[in-house]
């Protein structure tokens, strides 16, 4: 408890995009979030006043950071398992813990314990050998996907293997990556869930999303989705909210989906505040951030209703090659064009395909918003407007 607010104290694992956020949120909830981060750098040290230096895989770190804290949790995946559990051992407040985590950490406890729950999920099967994969694609079709079983995200730690695959599966092998092999999925496009849940066990759903993927990384989130039938958008939420709720998830879920043409197959877990859930921040009665907190300090949660009929969040992905014009100029110009733009800079330094920020359009007009949301995203990237629109004369 903080002895000056008198408002218990959350600790946030990771010092990056999604914990600046949550800072955030805490703010206005009057909390006093401290963050363990790994540099003085990461994107919520740069805002955040109560900054631990140190690093997630260090439990002598962890259990100090325990300790000056009410309640743990994170904002990645990437604690090991083992240490989680000592700091519950030792009484510590964990929130997603351990025996739940493990199912956003490990792909293979997660598709075991779904194929458990009669959840709809790809053909999987765990690789030893370069011939499990061989096996696996003669019987389900080529090609096949390959996933590391811990540590990929942002399409990093997923192949798609057209044939056998000997060499890559030899090599990742051989370097200690667990692996498992999936059959591809006949889908016509992703959405995901994101929900809630409590401690008590109250649990909260906002409106099924749909997202748009490119080289792996989320480029837009559409909310609602649209043209999904009610049935299919209550399915989403109905099974997000089992799942977290099977699991024990205490927190923020957003299970990523695949709609195919006889229904839902579950493609990804995460256990945490998520990119598919960004648009709530100004796009919803209660953000995912808000939540999240609510949820790990087992308050009531809040509304989850959106605000306006079409809500596009849009990532901003850093460009090829930096632009000339900086940062602050650009945001000046895009502010000049659209002042209805809601922009989140996450401070990291531009790189090709790095998300850097995001913005967040509102409206009724599907097309029209999705135009100006994509059209800030790509100004903000490449300093250049994709239908040629000149900043300092209009067209």
């Amino acid at each position: 408890m903080d002895p000056v607010t008198g408002f218990p104290v959350v600790g946030m694992v990771g010092g990056g995009q999604l914990s600046r956020m949550t800072q955030q949120a805490a703010i206005a909830l009057g909390q006093s979030l401290r963050v363990l981060a790994v540099s003085p750098s990461d994107p919520a040290a740069l805002v955040t006043p109560n900054v631990t230096i140190g690093h997630h895989t260090d439990l002598d770190a962890l259990r100090g950071f325990a300790a000056e804290v009410d309640v743990l949790t994170f904002d990645h995946e990437h604690v090991p398992t083992e240490h989680l559990r000592t700091l519950v051992a030792e009484g510590f407040t964990v929130h997603p813990g351990p025996e739940a985590l493990i199912h956003a950490q490990d792909k293979l406890v997660m598709r075991n314990r779904l194929a458990d729950m009669d959840v709809p999920i790809p053909a999987y099967a765990e690789v030893k050998t370069p011939a499990d994969v061989t096996a696996f694609g003669e019987k389900h079709g080529w090609p096949v996907v390959l996933k590391a079983a811990r540590g990929g995200y942002d399409g990093r730690g997923v192949w798609m293997v057209p044939s056998s695959g000997e060499a890559l599966v030899t090599e990742l092998l051989e370097a200690g990556t667990p692996l498992l092999v999936e059959e591809r999925v006949d889908m016509t496009r992703e959405l995901a869930a994101v929900v809630a849940r409590s401690p008590f066990g109250q649990g909260a759903a906002w409106p099924t999303v749909q997202t748009v993927q490119s080289n792996g990384i989320c480029v837009e989130v559409l909310a609602p989705a649209p043209s999904l039938s009610p049935d299919l958008a209550e399915e989403a939420q109905e099974l997000a909210l089992r799942i977290a709720s099977s699991l024990g998830v205490v927190g923020v879920l957003a299970v990523e989906l695949f709609e195919t043409a006889s229904g839902l197959v579950v493609n990804e877990l995460a256990m945490r505040p998520h990119n598919s859930g960004h648009w709530t921040i100004e796009g919803a009665g209660t953000s995912q951030f808000e939540q999240h907190l609510r949820a790990v300090l087992d308050y009531p949660l809040g509304s989850t209703d959106p605000v306006a009929p079409v809500v596009v969040m849009a990532n901003v992905l850093g460009a090829r090659s930096t632009p000339d014009m900086g940062a602050d100029e650009r945001l000046h110009h895009l502010f000049a064009r659209y002042k209805d733009v809601h922009v989140h800079y996450y401070g990291k330094a531009e790189r090709p395909g790095r998300k850097i920020g995001h913005v967040t359009v509102l409206g009724t007009n599907l097309a029209e918003v999705r135009q100006r949301a994509r059209f800030a995203a790509d100004w903000l990237s490449a300093a250049a407007w994709p239908d040629g629109y000149d900043v300092h004369g209009g067209k």
